[in-house]
C-alpha cells in the first residue's frame, strides 16, 4: 500500500486512523508488521498466521485466525469470510485488540465494550447464526479468567464450569419438555459478562508486538 509509505496527511492514512483509532505512528508500525507477516506481499493468507511461533500454543489459535477473515470483523456490516486480506482489513481487525484511550468518556468505554464482547461472540459463532452454544459460552468465560494474573488455569476452568451450569439451570428451567434450547444470543452473552472486564485484557502479541501498547 504505497500511501502508507508517503506522508501522514495523505487522505488514506487519514481515513485508516479515523476507522480506527490509531495514531499515524501505530499504523506505520502496523504496516512494518503485516510486510513482514506477508513477506513483502500486498495480502495476508492463512499459511501466513500459522507460521507464526507465538499462536502455535495459543489454545484458541484457529479462531484467533479465522477473526482475520470474517468480514463481520471489518466494521462494514458485512458477512462471509475471505482468503485473503489486505493491510485495511488487517489494521481494522487490529482495532478490536486496542486498549480503550483512557480519555473516553463513559459512553464511548460502554460503546468500545460493546464492540469487543461482539468480536468474541463472533470468533465463537462461527456459522453466524446469531447464537453460541452453553460450551462455547463456557470456553468464552474461561479464556477471559486466564487473563487474570494469579488465577491458576484449573480455577478458571472449574469457574467456567459452574457458570456454564448456571447459564444452563437458568435458561433450561424455564423451558417446556417440547422446547428445544437455541442457544445464547448477543444480547444475552452481553448480560452474562457484565462483570467481567475485558477493555484492557483483549490482546494478542506476535512478531514482536504487544497490542496493549497501541492505546493513545
Amino acid at each position: 500500500m504505497g500511501a502508507l509509505q508517503s506522508l501522514p496527511g495523505n487522505p488514506e492514512y487519514l481515513d485508516l486512523a479515523e476507522k480506527t483509532g490509531f495514531s499515524f505512528e501505530q499504523i506505520k508500525i502496523l504496516h512494518k508488521r503485516f510486510k513482514q507477516l506477508s513477506h513483502n506481499e500486498e495480502a495476508l493468507q492463512r499459511d501466513h498466521f500459522n507460521a507464526i511461533p507465538d499462536l502455535a500454543c495459543n489454545p484458541i489459535r484457529s479462531q484467533i485466525i479465522e477473526a482475520f477473515f470474517d468480514r463481520r470483523n471489518f466494521r462494514q456490516n458485512g458477512e462471509g469470510i475471505v482468503e485473503e486480506i489486505r493491510f485495511e482489513e488487517f489494521l481494522l481487525v487490529m482495532s478490536h485488540f486496542r486498549p480503550p484511550s483512557l480519555h473516553k468518556i463513559e459512553e464511548q468505554r460502554d460503546s468500545v465494550r460493546r464492540e469487543k464482547l461482539k468480536f468474541i461472540f463472533n470468533m465463537h459463532d462461527t456459522d453466524n447464526d446469531g447464537t453460541i452454544t452453553l460450551e462455547e459460552y463456557r470456553h468464552v468465560v474461561e479464556e477471559l479468567l486466564s487473563l487474570s494474573e494469579g488465577l491458576e488455569k484449573d480455577t478458571a476452568k472449574s469457574i467456567a464450569d459452574a457458570a456454564m451450569l448456571e447459564v444452563a439451570s437458568i435458561s433450561m428451567g424455564h423451558m417446556e419438555p417440547d422446547e428445544f434450547y437455541e442457544g445464547i444470543t448477543f444480547e444475552h452473552f452481553l448480560k452474562l459478562l457484565n462483570g467481567f472486564e475485558i477493555e484492557s485484557r483483549m490482546n494478542i502479541r506476535f512478531l514482536n508486538m504487544d497490542t496493549t501498547t497501541l492505546c493513545k
